[in-house]
C-alpha cells in the first residue's frame, strides 16, 4: 500500500493557495493511505526568517492544518525541527549527492532568481 507524505512551510498563515495546492487534498488522502504531514519549519528558514515570528507561524500552521479536518486520530502530523533525525539524515546525503543534482532542484532555481544571496541549506 502507498503512504502519503507531504509537508507545508510556516512561512505566513494557511491561505486558499496552501489549502487548495495541499490541505484540502491531505484531508482526503488520510482516508486512503497512511499518511505523514509535516509543518517544515527548517525549509522555512533557507530565507531569512524572525525566530520570534517562525515560532509563532510554526504553532498557527498547525492548529491551521488541524482545523482544515487532518485528524491526528488517522495521520501523522509532526513539525520537522522536533525530529533531529532529519537533520541527521540532511548530512548523510550531502555527503553523497552531488552538486549539480541538487543545483538542478526547481525549487532551488526559483528560489536563486529571486534572491542576491543564495544560503548552502537551500540545495539540501
Amino acid at each position: 500500500m502507498s503512504r502519503i507524505f507531504s509537508g507545508i512551510q510556516p512561512s505566513g498563515e494557511l491561505h486558499i493557495g496552501n489549502y487548495l495546492g495541499a490541505v484540502k487534498n491531505w484531508v482526503q488522502l488520510q482516508h486512503q493511505h497512511p499518511s505523514v504531514f509535516s509543518i517544515v519549519d527548517y525549509h522555512a528558514i533557507t530565507v531569512p526568517q524572525d525566530p520570534a515570528q517562525l515560532r509563532v507561524r510554526r504553532r498557527e500552521m498547525a492548529v491551521s492544518v488541524l482545523a482544515s479536518g487532518v485528524d491526528p486520530a488517522v495521520a501523522h502530523l509532526f513539525v520537522q525541527s522536533t525530529v533531529p533525525e532529519h537533520t541527521e539524515l540532511a548530512w548523510i546525503f550531502n555527503t553523497v549527492t552531488p552538486l549539480g543534482e541538487l543545483e538542478r532542484q526547481t525549487q532551488f532555481k526559483d528560489k536563486a532568481q529571486r534572491q542576491e544571496s543564495i544560503m548552502a541549506g537551500l540545495l539540501n
